[in-house]
């Protein structure tokens, strides 16, 4: 490829990370927002302090970053104190692989600019759910009150007391929600979770693997059973996965089912318990086998060949 070439591509997909930031930039309705290219060291650049806090690694963004290696990267979103706003796999991609220099969009954002940024431009995208958008949102809880508080004062409601109303309180989730993207509901599920649940729970719904208000409901369990119900709920989900999954048309296992039901009895009054049933949303029956009934079939085979 040509220097020509790869200069104009360059600049192609810097003008299509201009457009994607100024299709999300709320935050100035009024006025385009003001940026300006810079070439930066990786080791300059950190995450935001609220995304810092919960331990988030961005394991699919650094995933799909080495999918598209080959290619020429888009330039890292970033304000002009080195926060990240997008490309985060980008730039663990460029430390890992040692890199000295990336191309970088600057912004002049406040900190509280950048994480409302960094929210609803990561909201549809893989890996952050309703829960670590709320986590996220939390973190600003306390800017939120002392604006209904400072609004109160104002207003000349409420002198000298330093509670808040009901009503305000509202207020204060209303703005988490919206900044989350997400309803009131959740967003005091979500505080009830961070107060009550395990710490696995936590973990298990910012992977995405359950749903904020079943955890929710688990939080009036103690945190051991909390676990156990987990336990179960997986154990679920990956059986509902692999009755899905399982196709008897492409199945390379032609077994006779009136024998295999005569196993199954008889395994099962050697050892009640053996069969574990399930049931299922599907429409057809279908019969999973263990590896240990296959061997214990094979074994049969060789014996009546034998025979």
């Amino acid at each position: 490829m040509s220097t020509s070439q790869a200069g104009e591509r360059e600049s192609l997909a810097t003008e299509h990370s201009i457009e994607n930031v100024a299709a999300h930039s709320y935050f100035r309705r009024d006025a385009a927002p003001q940026w300006r290219p810079v070439v930066r060291s990786p080791g300059e650049l950190r995450l935001h302090r609220a995304l810092d806090e919960l331990g988030w690694t961005g394991v699919d963004e650094l995933n799909e970053a080495h999918l598209t290696s080959g290619s020429v990267p888009e330039p890292i979103l970033i304000t002009t104190n080195g926060t990240i706003l997008a490309g985060i796999g980008r730039w663990r991609s460029a430390v890992f692989d040692g890199r000295h220099e990336i191309n970088c969009i600057e912004y002049p954002l406040s900190e509280d600019e950048a994480l409302q940024f960094i929210i609803r431009h990561h909201q549809p995208q893989r890996g952050w759910n309703a829960f670590l958008r709320i986590r996220l949102a939390l973190s600003r809880k306390a800017d939120f009150q002392q604006r209904a508080f400072d609004n109160m004062r104002a207003g000349g409601k409420y002198k000298g007391s330093t509670n808040l109303p009901e009503a305000d309180r509202i207020d204060v989730r209303q703005e988490i929600a919206k900044l989350a993207g997400t309803g009131t509901g959740n967003v005091t599920k979500v505080e009830t979770i961070l107060d009550r649940a395990h710490p696995i729970i936590i973990v298990a719904l910012q992977k995405d693997l359950l749903r904020i208000h079943r955890a929710w409901q688990w939080c009036k369990l103690p945190k051991l059973q909390q676990i156990e119900e987990f336990a179960r709920h997986e154990e679920e989900r990956f059986r509902r996965k692999l009755v899905r999954e399982i196709s008897v048309e492409h199945s390379d296992v032609s077994l006779d089912p009136a024998h295999i039901i005569e196993v199954l009895q008889r395994e099962e009054a050697q050892g009640p318990g053996f069969i574990a049933i399930r049931t299922s949303r599907s429409r057809r029956t279908v019969v999973v086998l263990g590896q240990d009934l296959l061997v214990k079939l094979d074994a049969q085979k060789e014996l009546n060949f034998l025979a």
